[in-house]
């Protein structure tokens, strides 16, 4: 396994980590922000999680 892949894995864990992030005190306005950034980095890397397991499964077809 290419080690890059653990970084999506661990960019999908950032991404859960900052939804779950309670923000209080002078921090609460930028809530919604936070969010954003969680969902996007979740789904971003998701993406690209998928996208390398497709390129691998069409290049081992490819060498059989």
């Amino acid at each position: 396994m290419d080690s890059p892949i653990w970084l999506y894995l661990f960019g999908i864990l950032s991404g859960f980590a900052l939804l779950r992030v309670p923000l209080t005190g002078f921090l609460s306005p930028i809530n919604p922000i936070v969010d954003v950034i969680g969902v996007l980095a979740v789904l971003l890397f998701s993406i690209v999680l998928i996208f390398k397991g497709v390129m691998h499964l069409i290049d081992s077809r490819r060498r059989r």
